[in-house]
């Protein structure tokens, strides 16, 4: 009893001193020791409602990079580090998935082309190149195979085509959609693995009817179409991943909802200064 006495006035003593240093009653800070909603809690809630919602448009496929670059664009000062420990706090993560990848067939005794493009996967405009790759989806019916058509300089998907077998029909569907949407220039670039679809004839001929230039992998080299296969890589991990498609025209459909609406029209990159593709090209064409 003597002790806690003694305790309680020490620690009174504590206050009265440091409340006469600050120029604060005794009252007032007991005041404001019981607030609960202080600046910095209406902050942290504030930002916390903002992560959720992110994460939620994104439909969970954003981690803390992308909520921090669009904290940021929000006009909201914060870092990665803090935006990564409030969503640990609310049990939100990416829900991205990795799995392996095949590639396309290139045994075969078609032509090849030489690498014109070298990796070098940073353009100045649209339409100076175009890079093609296939990829496959499962379904419960069976293998849906999926080919697109990416302007490097947006990271823009301009072709695709879906089909239950990889031909070279395929591919050359993938390729008419994409001059639908973007008119071959000069000198235009279009670069691929040495598949037997972009290896054969009619789609080679195809190309050389628009002026445009063919550029193809280096054998065995994985780095050479970077760019496409991380996209099939990103449609995986962020969509294909997490289904459990019945048929392949379900999954045509979700595919073609998130190229067209989300992909090419939302989602933002690092490489473009977190821009969707389409802003991207908005505001540098």
């Amino acid at each position: 009893m003597i002790y806690c006495f003694i305790a309680d006035h020490r620690h009174e003593f504590r206050v009265s001193k440091m409340c006469s240093t600050l120029g604060v009653s005794k009252s007032g800070f007991y005041e404001w020791m019981g607030r609960t909603d202080t600046p910095q809690k209406h902050r942290k809630e504030k930002m916390k409602n903002q992560i959720r919602q992110i994460h939620k448009q994104s439909k969970g496929r954003y981690g803390s990079p992308k909520i921090t670059a669009i904290l940021r664009q929000n006009g909201m000062r914060t870092s990665e580090r803090t935006v990564t420990r409030y969503m640990k706090e609310m049990g939100l993560r990416s829900n991205t998935v990795k799995k392996y990848k095949a590639t396309t067939h290139s045994k075969h005794n078609l032509p090849v082309y030489p690498n014109l493009l070298d990796q070098h996967f940073t353009v100045s405009q649209r339409g100076e190149v175009w890079v093609s790759d296939i990829t496959y989806v499962h379904t419960q019916a069976g293998w849906l195979y999926l080919a697109t058509v990416m302007d490097l300089f947006s990271r823009r998907i301009i072709g695709w085509a879906m089909s239950d077998r990889m031909t070279k029909a395929l591919v050359i569907r993938a390729l008419k959609r994409a001059f639908q949407t973007q008119t071959p220039t000069p000198g235009l670039i279009h670069h691929s693995d040495r598949g037997s679809q972009y290896a054969a004839l009619d789609y080679q001929a195809l190309l050389r009817a628009h002026g445009i230039r063919t550029s193809m992998s280096r054998k065995g080299n994985c780095y050479d179409n970077a760019c496409i296969e991380s996209f099939h890589s990103i449609i995986k991990k962020e969509l294909i991943h997490h289904e459990n498609y019945a048929t392949r025209t379900e999954a045509s459909m979700s595919i073609l909802e998130y190229i067209v609406s989300f992909y090419n029209y939302e989602r933002i990159h690092s490489y473009l200064n977190y821009l969707s593709p389409i802003e991207f090209e908005k505001r540098y064409a």
